[in-house]
């Protein structure tokens, strides 16, 4: 049975892989049984005498590293200017064709940014024109690309409206899921949220006022470009570019090319989704976490009786 304690380790343990201490207001959010506040206070309180766990500033960690709380605050203070910048990228983005629903994913979609952080979107797009919308998308990235602005619309997840239910259910990807904001969307993301029910069995007292965002924006161009590619011609288009994008992905994989922070290329390809082969990143992260978690198991094994703390210090 899941105790509080073992709880707070848990959520710490995650967090700790990626070097992020966590407000208790975040521990507490992230609970998987129910507590309250008070509770957690109080167990807090004991894991810290018991030096299970560390305070630094109002940041917890399974690592008494002050260092880490140093880190937060200041990627805390630069994700405020990129969530602005954000904006701004996520307006442009909502402009193209086929686009119906834009978020930010990543690190900063938990408020923190480190220098030369790309910007991440996650892009929902029309059904059965994801690869239209794509394409118009990137042709737009090779002319950022040029003003060296790329790191603002780092663009590498999309869905369409009909594969709304992200199939890769782990802890990872429940919490990537409830920690998106959104910025555009005409309820999509209310659909999206419905849809991925699944991460309450992760995180049942989650709650997100991300789903709410504003209506997708249009233009005359975005109108006259969706009425030309409606019908068969759209359907083929759309169909080509899904194609030509697999070969020559599966070419960037086969040639095992790595991107500039040294992490493998690649991309899964279908006809309402392009994604990241998550085989290349999420194994490792979840090893980890199983590992922190058997850590945690051995430690409530072997404690020591904890020592006394009162609700009212």
């Amino acid at each position: 049975m899941l105790t509080i304690q073992t709880d707070i380790l848990k959520t710490l343990s995650y967090f700790d892989i990626f070097r992020y201490p966590l407000t208790a207001e975040e521990i507490f959010l992230h609970r998987r049984i129910d507590y309250t506040e008070s509770e957690l206070k109080y167990q807090l309180d004991s894991l810290i005498i018991n030096r299970q766990i560390y305070q630094n500033e109002n940041f917890y960690s399974l690592n008494n590293d002050p260092a880490l709380a140093v880190n937060r605050i200041n990627g805390n203070k630069r994700a405020v200017q990129q969530l602005k910048i954000a904006a701004r990228s996520a307006r442009i983005l909502s402009y193209f064709p086929f686009v119906r629903g834009i978020a930010i994913s990543g690190s900063l979609s938990k408020n923190f940014s480190r220098k030369n952080d790309d910007i991440d979107f996650f892009i929902i797009t029309a059904a059965n024109r994801l690869w239209i919308a794509r394409s118009f998308l990137h042709v737009f990235l090779k002319f950022a690309f040029l003003v060296k602005k790329q790191k603002w619309f780092c663009l590498n997840y999309y869905i369409d409206e009909t594969a709304l239910l992200i199939p890769e259910q782990n802890t990872f990807t429940a919490i990537e899921i409830i920690t998106l904001k959104p910025f555009y969307g005409n309820g999509i993301f209310d659909q999206f949220a419905v849809s991925n029910e699944w991460t309450k069995q992760y995180f049942p007292y989650y709650f997100s006022n991300n789903q709410a965002s504003p209506h997708i924006n249009t233009n005359f161009f975005k109108k006259a470009l969706e009425k030309i590619f409606s019908g068969t011609i759209g359907n083929r288009l759309d169909n080509w570019l899904m194609k030509m994008t697999d070969v020559r992905w599966q070419k960037k994989v086969r040639c095992r090319q790595m991107n500039e922070r040294g992490i493998r290329l690649s991309m899964l390809v279908g006809k309402h989704f392009a994604k990241p082969d998550p085989q290349f990143f999420q194994p490792k992260i979840l090893d980890a976490f199983s590992s922190n978690i058997q850590k945690i198991r051995n430690w409530d094994r072997e404690k020591p009786d904890p020592l006394p703390v009162s609700l009212s210090e």
